[in-house]
């Protein structure tokens, strides 16, 4: 089979399509066709060097997929050769199979596409867990989005919304604030227009936020940390801008702020039950067009360095895929 490979840590542009053998699923695995591939940061950070989790080499970034299982392991119940699967692994996902634990692998609903699904898992994943579970974000809180154009941040808005919460949105273009509206955005901020502490003030009446979400990083963070109220939550979701900031943490005694960390990949394999009833219940607000993953670009699985640099740039709207496999889609 063909994968995109990362042969040794460095920039982006060295990764390439090689052949290499996949080994037949053993103990728990299935083995999977890929039909799409969803691209996120981590991706990108990861064959820099630059992510938590360094995998052996050689080894194939991806951390969201879906596709049809192609044969089953020992000792699995829950998956049958032809079932329709969406899973976040770690990595081994920009290939045309992956080889993947079975708990991992969630039934696909007819009624949604393999394209859909692959778009789902880790930002939804990660923003409701962020939202729901650690911030427990209520009905007609504040809530303040920077990278809301982005993947995670887009997710974020439309669980928001879901939840009751005020939303205000931010994001470096007017274009992308443009998209933040669509979604269901109470109030835009463009950060590199706009004083963001001085309109955070005028967007809350002084009052501050009540919760950040934050996976952009950099010196956005400590002024978002700021602007938080009295206990306001500070979630902690990544670092896109590359930049991990150092914050005064008498900025977390000053108001009794929390500043909470997101590591929904470590969440996810502590708590595999709690995760697949999260992915369902996306499911369920799916079907109940309640939310709607914002795919904005597609490349073909020969351009996948291609997919990872643009979203590397800053540029991508929403979710890019990969399609991996054209005859599954």
């Amino acid at each position: 089979m063909k994968a995109i490979i990362c042969e040794k840590f460095g920039p982006i542009h060295d990764l390439k399509i090689k052949e290499v053998n996949i080994h037949q699923p053993k103990e728990n695995e299935v083995l999977v066709d890929v039909a799409y591939a969803a691209v996120n940061f981590p991706d990108a950070l990861m064959v820099q060097g630059l992510y938590q989790t360094k995998p052996p080499f050689p080894f194939s970034p991806g951390h969201e997929v879906s596709g049809i299982v192609r044969a089953v392991g020992t000792n699995v119940a829950n998956l049958k050769v032809g079932d329709r699967i969406y899973c976040a692994p770690s990595y081994g996902g920009f290939a045309e199979q992956i080889i993947i634990n079975s708990n991992l692998a969630i039934p696909l609903p007819d009624s949604i596409s393999l394209k859909t699904a692959a778009a789902l898992t880790l930002t939804y994943g990660t923003s409701w867990h962020a939202l729901n579970n650690l911030a427990k974000l209520q009905k007609d809180e504040t809530i303040l989005i920077l990278g809301a154009s982005g993947g995670v941040g887009s997710a974020a808005i439309e669980l928001a919304k879901h939840l009751g919460a005020r939303v205000i949105a931010c994001a470096s273009s007017d274009e992308k604030l443009e998209v933040c509206k669509q979604l269901g955005a109470d109030e835009v901020i463009n950060y590199d227009k706009e004083d963001l502490k001085a309109r955070i003030r005028e967007l809350t009446n002084q009052q501050g936020c009540n919760v950040v979400y934050d996976p952009v990083g950099g010196h956005y963070s400590e002024i978002a940390l700021r602007s938080l109220s009295w206990r306001g939550r500070h979630l902690v979701v990544g670092f896109a801008s590359g930049e991990i900031p150092k914050i005064p943490l008498n900025l977390a005694l000053l108001s009794e702020r929390h500043i909470i960390g997101v590591f929904w990949g470590d969440w996810v394999h502590r708590n595999p039950n709690n995760h697949i009833a999260n992915m369902n219940y996306m499911m369920e607000l799916i079907m109940q067009n309640k939310i709607n993953p914002l795919i904005t670009e597609t490349f073909i699985f020969e351009d996948s360095v291609a997919a990872i640099e643009h979203l590397n740039s800053r540029k991508a709207v929403g979710k890019v895929v990969i399609q991996v496999n054209t005859q599954l889609a």
